[in-house]
Parts: C-alpha cells; structure tokens; sequence
C-alpha cells in the first residue's frame, strides 16, 4: 500500500468538500484582548478575535495573570510527572478545594483537559461499575462518546433534550442496573441548554446517577458562576458535574465535582488521571484566581450577556440569519460548506476578523455555520465591523437573509 498517497488523497476530499481545517497562525496580544497579531507569508496585521472559547477574557485578567507569575517564580515550570508519583503541589489541592466549593460538593478532581475529565470519567464509572448503562444524549460532545465507548458499558442514546425519550429508555432498563444519564447543560454548537432539572427528576424516578456536563457553562451562569445548574438551584440534584478550565477560566485543563467517595474512585481507578503528568503548579494558580474572581464580580457576565444582545439585535437588522438560543452562543447558519470556509477566509484577510468556519463532522451537513462568541470586552465599533463585513459577504455569496 501506498501510505503517503492515501493520506494525500483523503486530504484531497476534505479540500473538495470545503472541510479541510486551516489554522490561522495567531498571537494573543496581552492586554488588548480581542485583538490578536496574525502571521502569514512572511507579514503580520491585526485582527479580531470573534471566535474564543475565553468568553470573558479572564486570559487576559490582571489577577490572574499575576497569580501565574508568582506561582511560577515560586514553584519552576513543570509539576514534576503524574500526582501520584511527584506531581502533587499544593496549588492542586487548593484548586480542587475552590471548584467543590464552586459546585457545592464534598470535593473536586483536576484533569489536563475538559476532554480529559470526560474520557477518563465516564470511562471509569462505565467500566467499573459491573453491568452499567450508560444513556447519553444525542449531542453530546466528542469526549463523551469516547468516553462511553472506552468504558464499552452498555450505552443508549436519547433524543436530544427529550425527556420522554430518557423516560422510555430508563424505564426498559432492569430496575437493579447501575444507571448514568450523561448530558450537557449548554450545547456549544447550536447554544441552547439543556432541561436540567426534568432530566434530573426522570434519573431520580428509576435511580440513575445523573453526569452534566458544564464546560460552556462554568463561569457564564450563576451568581458565582457555577454554570446554569447553580443558576436553577439544581447542583445538588447532580452526582456528577465535570466543567473546563479553558473556557471562561481562561487557562487549560478540566475537573469534575461529586461527592468524595466518587472522585477518589475516579482518581483511584481511571488510568487517564494516574498516568497523566499534572497540571503545571502556575496553570493551577491562574485558574484558582480566576474562579475566586468569578465569584465575587458579575461585571464580565452583564456586560458579556449585554454584548450578546447587541451582536444579536444588529444581525437581525442586517437580515443576516442566526439560530435563537437562551445563551451567550450566536451561530450565524451558512448551510454550504464551501461558502461557510470561504466567508471565514475573507473575513480573515480582507476585513480583520477572526471567526473559524464549523462543518461537518462537527455538525450535520446543511448547516455549516460561522459560531460567534461576543466577549465583554467587543466595543461597539467591532460589532458595527463584524455586521457590516457579514452584511457585505452575504450579498456576494447570494445568501438568503432572514425575514424580521
């Protein structure tokens, strides 16, 4: 077999079909968050970034920044290998102790990864419990699945956010099975949120362990950022909420909270925490900083909630069409994907901004989108640029506009 040539010819496909994944070569500028430096054949110019996952620029905040300063003048770079072995800093332990505060539980397990935290959760509980199912929501994202498929426990897979669906299928299940319902609480594709707390009262109805995961939502809902869960008064109904530190935290690296006994299992029997070096002793300072942040100022989610209105409220006058949805998401529908990467390679070269085109297999064909995330930090001329820009693109791609 030629190797290198099917390789090349399965790049050629994507390529064909308008898939194939270009990253733009970007520098974040400190301080000046959403700007960033783009760097391409030899020169560089500004852009702005309308695509980051850091919703509330905390990458970018002053505390947390200093706190990662200090902790890597005080502890070096690295964490020294796995936390079972020389990994373990006090900066873990102090970060495990403010995310079960966050999330009203008796404790809290760090990950390198919300992808992670996910693969290696569910694996464990899926493969650990004997005869488990594991019913997990059509949507659900990447590392859900894999996780689920690497505990190769039982799955079923219900209709997004259907409740009855869930009711059907749990009711089909041997009342003595274990039982893990796993969803999500923001959907970060199409950005609507999920019924946590029906789901919760079917999984209490036939005794399922209930698994939400808030990744899109830790730090952007609730009175302390604890997600749409602490916002609903519903953390407590959960066994097991699993969020990300990379998003509005603002850093890298994943968790779950639950109860101790379940995250000392976890850590004591899923191979993807004992044999993963530790976070790095700053990253864990950094996000300590930003959750204590979070916790006290509702500053960055008014002012980001506000944005997402306006964004919302100048696309609808432009005609330019975009799903409606309760969160702070806005994917602006495309529906063809050659279009799709071809608006996205404009944006970025002709007017300045930055927002990566979404297609299949990410989403289903038909509704490629462009996903935009408005920070507090977009000023009102970057949403009158983004719209105008869109506006002007609409018009040559011949797109179909939106009726108000």
């Amino acid at each position: 077999m030629d190797y290198q040539a099917y390789f090349r010819a399965q790049l050629d496909g994507l390529k064909d079909e308008g898939r194939y994944r270009v990253f733009a070569d970007l520098e974040r500028q400190r301080g000046q968050f959403p700007r960033a430096t783009r760097y391409k054949d030899g020169a560089s110019h500004d852009v702005t970034v309308w695509c980051s996952n850091d919703y509330l620029g905390m990458g970018q905040n002053a505390a947390v920044t200093q706190a990662m300063h200090e902790a890597l003048d005080k502890c070096g770079a690295g964490a020294g290998g796995t936390r079972n072995i020389s990994g373990t800093n006090h900066y873990h332990v102090l970060l495990e102790q403010e995310l079960a505060d966050l999330h009203g539980k008796e404790a809290a397990l760090i990950f390198t990864s919300g992808y992670v935290s996910n693969w290696a959760s569910l694996g464990t509980l899926g493969s650990k419990m004997e005869d488990c199912v594991i019913l997990s929501d059509s949507l659900n994202h990447a590392s859900m699945i894999e996780g689920i498929r690497h505990s190769r426990a039982e799955k079923m897979i219900f209709k997004h956010n259907d409740v009855e669906d869930l009711r059907a299928r749990l009711a089909s299940i041997a009342p003595e099975r274990p039982k893990i319902v796993a969803f999500e609480s923001v959907y970060s594709m199409d950005g609507d949120i999920a019924p946590i707390k029906e789901i919760c009262d079917v999984a209490d109805e036939f005794g399922a362990m209930t698994y939400l995961d808030e990744v899109h939502a830790v730090g952007m809902y609730g009175p302390r950022g604890g997600g749409v869960a602490e916002r609903e008064g519903l953390m407590d109904r959960l066994t097991v909420i699993e969020g990300t530190l990379g998003k509005a935290f603002g850093v890298v690296g994943g968790y779950i909270a639950a109860s101790e006994a379940l995250c000392d299992f976890v850590r004591s029997f899923s191979s993807g925490f004992i044999f993963t070096t530790a976070l790095p002793p700053a990253i864990a300072a950094g996000a300590i900083a930003s959750i204590r942040h979070l916790k006290g100022s509702e500053i960055e989610r008014a002012r980001q909630k506000e944005r997402v209105a306006k964004v919302r409220a100048s696309l609808d006058a432009a005609g330019i069409p975009h799903l409606d949805n309760p969160s702070h998401i806005i994917p602006v529908m495309v529906g063809d994907a050659k279009k799709c990467k071809w608006i996205s390679d404009v944006l970025l070269d002709e007017y300045g901004v930055y927002i990566q085109p979404i297609n299949y297999p990410t989403v289903p064909r038909g509704t490629e989108r462009l996903r935009i995330t408005p920070s507090p930090v977009h000023s009102d001329a970057d949403i009158e640029h983004l719209v105008r820009a869109l506006n002007e693109l609409w018009s040559q791609c011949a797109l179909s506009r939106a009726v108000a």
